[in-house]
């Protein structure tokens, strides 16, 4: 089931008001997604070309549809309850190159070109600051100066 945001949640004027909400994106694409309870899948965003992860952010079904119809990588932030298109105030735009969903079709892979930082941070990507674990030889690795967890 989706859920739909409350009534007094902010979106931009005549745009779908998010979550469970009528959206355009194709039945047959729809049909096959496995949402969370919020109406909500991951997106995963990879550079195309060299397969970096470089963020994490939510779409539901009209996120997707927009994603898919105008190139532009499209999330719903569950923060500000609203869509927001990857570059439109930073200049760090995400075009898309390929959107896949993986084999449970409850996670989405979108490959872009990243145009500038990814994070919010002004990082390239939100995943190169907290390094849990790494290989010996690598940033966080064994010989490095970056804590790991068996420290």
């Amino acid at each position: 089931m989706t859920s739909t945001p409350s009534s007094s949640s902010p979106h931009r004027p005549g745009a779908p008001a998010g979550p469970g909400t009528p959206s355009a994106l194709d039945p047959g694409i729809a049909a096959r997604l496995k949402r969370g309870a919020d109406g909500l899948l991951p997106a995963i965003a990879q550079q195309y070309d060299t397969g970096e992860v470089l963020m994490l952010g939510w779409m539901d079904d009209e996120a997707l549809h927009r994603t898919l119809t105008t190139g532009r990588c499209t999330y719903w932030s569950r923060s500000r309850r609203e869509y927001w298109v990857k570059g439109d105030t930073s200049g760090h735009v995400q075009w898309v190159k390929s959107v896949s969903l993986d084999c449970d079709a409850d996670t989405v892979l979108v490959k872009v070109d990243q145009v500038g930082a990814a994070c919010h941070t002004g990082a390239r990507t939100c995943f190169d600051e907290d390094v849990l674990k790494a290989e010996e030889g690598t940033p966080g690795g064994a010989d490095s100066d970056v804590p790991s967890l068996d420290q």
